[in-house]
């Protein structure tokens, strides 16, 4: 659906000075250490356990109909029970063949998932990798390795809590006490708790078979099917940084051993060896076990044609038609064909031919800049569909991996578009030898032994991007199909699948945003899903509405009217629409003549002013300001990045704008590379306030105060540099001085920052583990968990007419959350008990037809507060003193809640009375 959208374009093949300047660079920034993770976890244990938010209900409207990453399935014996692994999401269980899904590894370490595996023995034992084993954008580190004996009811840490990234995990098909693990380690550093670690005490002790270096990890691990000594791994040297990926080098390759695992050989005989080498992945025969296929993905370049526009044909005009022009030659240019020109090229809306004249004939601009207007033309689309690596290559092994055959004959070089980095897996059909699958941008399938191959994923609607896949080992047409979409089941070989997609809420929203409708519509951008909206009143399982395609990215909402909504996907590629009369109109800005081309952040700064919503405002490097919505632009700002460095990846680039709700006129913006800016006169000029904050880490969010001019919050993460530190700092004085007020948090990259606007002591936080609030400005901050799991939370917004705090989180869909509750604490937190709501008592019951009682028992929910865990005491009383109802119950320090039966009360003015030792309060409600 997004094929001709631009991941990054990696796995070129860098000069060595450049790795090795890059490298340098990365370790100026120390990442953070064994020890400091494992601490972090333990801490955020303890703030779980200690939360006073721990029960304070947060509603979860999904979707589900767009699902998200699943990165591995495992199956028990029986085919009905198995276990999904979303990618940011946690660890998902059926026991009903796909018809219902339950979380049952949320508050855990980490979130994220590596590699999941079952024992053959005793299916009730279960062992989880944790850290996603694919080097994407959005690919967390995980904590360690975990284990279950009870089919997933409960969890054991058993280790490794360095690997970050686990790529495979296998477990004897006789002794369960046997696993071996495939560590890729971290992604954005260099680290040695990497490649092949083995137990057979159960995980109680770890011996390191396999090591090649630093920076190579092993990203797959299998055994012969019917001789557990013979094993094969895959080593993949990657090493990824905010501005270059690597994807390939000389650690690569495939090893083999026979003796178990505890001693290995590089298998070379036929396979490449050079330093192109990239991912690999392999499967087995189940019906022939010598015969081992991998899929390799090799980063070694080969002249591709560069692709022509389609609608151009040799008498158009082409950026190499202006560098031998003179002046004069411009200005004879006829006028139809310069526009169609500018046009064709995306030249910012402000050029047409007699602008473009002008500027020339003055001397402004000259027939050199228009032709470097693109820079070298090579940005990240041309890069990934013009200069190519080989990429997909299927080999074979007919001795159990000791000697391999290429056999792929046809072109597989759009099964990976250049980012073989995020896929890598081939299964073979457990009947057939010669069937398998490799799985890519698209699904393709052989029944040739590998020479050809043809797609076999359109009927369904299936998603693009292939994940994971699991085939019957007693009928190879029942196959288990995880996408970036979701989970798919087939019954007939793949030809056609089905889509279970009603119960997963682990949708990875990048952006979140809100309207003024009633009821409000919640809109989100979410990873390799696009655009999408749905009401705020909505069950997880109500499917939301599709805004656009690609990797979608941040939303604005004209609330004017709410039928015009900013939009877009990745690399700055937004539209204006109108969702009442389906007008789409792209209003991405192009850069002035002579200047450098824009550089846009993945994730591309848009917003509407909050002052007057003509105003539209989005950011490259640049900061671009339109009066009237996108239409046309200016340049407000000069290169606000440090633009130092360079790679494969756009990078230097403003990752967040933000207009001060206050002061029209007032705007900050912060960049990838770690600096922060503000003007106060509508961009006639800005001033950098990085000074005094930590130095080239990502900005991550920027949040001016609701309540004091001058007052901004912002959070920045060094999560690129594995560098897990939360930095979260306030400025009072338009960040002239900042004030850190990351209180006890544990380490835990920030993503956002948002001060509550009723009170600005209320802060809400989100972390990469987490969502946090703070009570106290930033003193302190207790962990908001238990509904919420330990997911990474990307955005929020507050819905002020609702006063809902709406939460975008990357790999748990979308949480509402009612804030009158925490804001009547926030107003006295040190009470002893407070109640905090109760819930609307209705009257008139739905009755059965047959029955004069009411189908359910009238109960009113009551939220309270504690400041100390035991006994309290309730009564409920009518207008005139009377006692109608009193009761205890043993309740815990913090949030929780209780209700009460009301029978056949009627109509009147009651109140609700709590008694915690000395304390106490009452609560007022009318029956009408």
């Amino acid at each position: 659906m997004r094929r001709n959208l631009t991941k990054v374009c990696t796995g070129l093949s860098l000069a060595l000075s450049l790795v090795h300047f890059s490298a340098v660079k990365a370790q100026e920034i120390k990442p953070t250490t064994a020890k400091e993770m494992k601490e972090a976890v333990i801490l955020h244990q303890e703030m779980l356990t200690n939360s006073p938010f721990r029960n304070y209900p947060a509603r979860n409207i999904g979707p589900t109909n767009m699902s998200g990453r699943i990165v591995d399935i495992e199956v028990t014996n029986d085919f009905k029970t198995y276990f999904v692994a979303a990618a940011s999401g946690g660890i998902w269980k059926t026991k009903d063949n796909g018809q219902s899904f339950k979380p049952v590894f949320d508050h855990q370490g980490a979130l994220g998932i590596g590699d999941m595996a079952i024992s053959p023995s005793n299916n009730d034992i279960i062992w989880i990798g944790t850290g996603e084993n694919n080097s994407s954008r959005s690919t967390y580190a995980g904590s360690g390795i975990y284990k279950s004996t009870d089919g997933g009811a409960t969890w054991e840490f058993m280790g490794l809590p360095h690997s970050q990234h686990i790529g495979q995990i296998q477990i004897h098909p006789t002794n369960p006490d046997i696993v071996w693990v495939a560590s890729m380690g971290s992604l954005y550093s260099k680290n040695e708790e990497r490649g092949i670690y083995k137990t057979k005490d159960g995980g109680k002790t770890w011996k390191k078979t396999l090591f090649i270096d630093d920076n190579t990890g092993v990203i797959d691990l299998k055994f012969h099917p019917s001789n557990p000594n013979i094993m094969l791994a895959a080593s993949w040297e990657r090493f990824r940084q905010g501005h270059d990926f690597i994807g390939n080098g000389k650690g690569s390759g495939i090893w083999r051993s026979e003796d178990g695992g505890d001693s290995w050989k590089k298998s070379g005989t036929g396979f490449p060896q050079d330093e192109f080498v990239g991912r690999i992945g392999f499967d087995f025969s189940l019906s022939n076990p010598s015969v081992v296929y991998a899929l390799h993905d090799y980063q070694k370049m080969q002249e591709r044609p560069a692709r022509q526009n389609q609608n151009q044909n040799n008498e158009d005009l082409k950026f190499e038609s202006f560098k031998t022009m003179s002046a004069s030659d411009v200005e004879s240019i006829d006028n139809d064909k310069l526009n169609k020109f500018l046009r064709t090229n995306r030249f910012a809306t402000k050029y047409n031919a007699e602008s473009v004249k002008k500027l020339i004939k003055s001397g402004k601009i000259t027939p050199l800049q228009i032709a470097e207007y693109n820079g070298s033309g090579q940005d990240a689309n041309s890069n990934l569909f013009n200069a190519s690596v080989i990429g997909a290559e299927v080999y074979r092994s007919d001795d159990a991996g000791s000697t391999w055959k290429k056999v792929s004959e046809s072109n597989l070089d759009r099964l990976y578009n250049s980012y073989g980095y995020y896929f890598g897996e081939i299964r073979v059909s457990t009947q057939d030898e010669n069937e398998m699958f490799i799985l890519g941008v698209p699904l393709l399938v052989s029944r040739d032994g590998g020479k050809n191959f043809a797609r076999t994923d359109t009927v369904g609607d299936v998603h693009s991007d292939h994940q994971s896949m699991w085939i019957n080992p007693k009928d190879s047409k029942h196959i288990l199909l995880g996408t970036d979409g979701g989970i798919y089941s087939s019954f007939g070989s793949g030809e056609r699948w089905t889509h279970l997609n009603d119960q997963l809420t682990i949708s990875q929203f990048y952006s979140i945003m809100v309207d003024e409708k009633t009821p409000y519509n919640v809109y989100g951008g979410m990873q390799d899903n696009g655009v999408w909206f749905g009401s705020s009143t909505n069950k997880p399982e109500v499917p939301w509405a599709s805004l656009m395609g690609g990797d979608g990215m941040v939303v604005a909402v004209d609330t004017r009217s709410n039928d015009v909504i900013y939009t877009g996907f990745q690399f700055g590629n937004y539209f204006r629409i109108n969702t009442k009369t389906e007008e789409r109109k792209l209003v991405t800005p192009g850069h002035d003549i002579g200047r450098a081309p824009n550089r846009w952040n993945w994730r591309t700064p848009a917003i509407l002013s909050s002052h007057n919503q003509d105003i539209f405002y989005m950011g490259s490097q640049y900061v671009y300001r339109s009066l009237d919505r996108g239409d046309t632009w200016e340049t407000i700002s000069p290169d606000l990045t440090k633009n130092q460095k360079s790679g494969n990846v756009p990078f230097a680039t403003l990752s967040v704008i933000e207009e001060s709700p206050l002061e029209f006129g007032t705007l900050y913006a912060g960049s990838d590379d770690g600096n922060i800016w503000v003007t106060k006169d509508h961009g006639n000029s800005w001033i950098d306030i990085s000074k005094g904050l930590p130095q080239n880490r990502w900005i991550s969010s920027i949040s001016p105060s609701q309540h004091a001019e001058g007052t901004v919050y912002v959070t920045l993460t060094g999560y690129r540099f594995d560098e897990f530190t939360p930095f979260v700092y306030k400025s009072q004085d338009y960040g002239k001085t900042w004030a850190q007020i990351s209180g006890n948090l544990p380490k835990e990259a920030i993503n956002i920052v948002k001060e509550d606007h009723t009170n600005p002591n209320i802060l809400y936080l989100g972390t990469d583990h987490g969502l946090y609030a703070s009570l106290n400005g930033g003193k302190s901050y207790d962990l908001f968990q238990g509904n919420i799991p330990n997911v990474a939370i990307y955005d929020m917004v507050i819905q002020k007419r609702e006063n809902d705090l709406v939460i975008g989180s990357h790999g748990r869909s979308v949480f509402i959350v009612d804030l009158d509750p925490l804001q009547k604490l926030a107003q006295n937190p040190a009470a002893e008990a407070i109640l905090l709501s109760a819930s609307e008592i209705r009257l008139n019951q739905r009755r059965s037809p047959w029955a004069e009682a009411p189908t359910t028992k009238p109960n009113q929910s009551i939220m309270f507060f504690v400041n100390q865990a035991g006994e309290t005491s309730f009564e409920v009383k009518n207008e005139n003193g009377d006692s109608l109802k009193s009761w205890s119950v043993d309740s815990t320090k913090g949030i929780n809640s209780t209700s009460w039966e009301y029978g056949n009360i009627g109509k009147g003015k009651y109140k609700i009375l709590i008694k915690k030792n000395s304390g106490a309060d009452e609560l007022a409600f009318e029956i009408k």
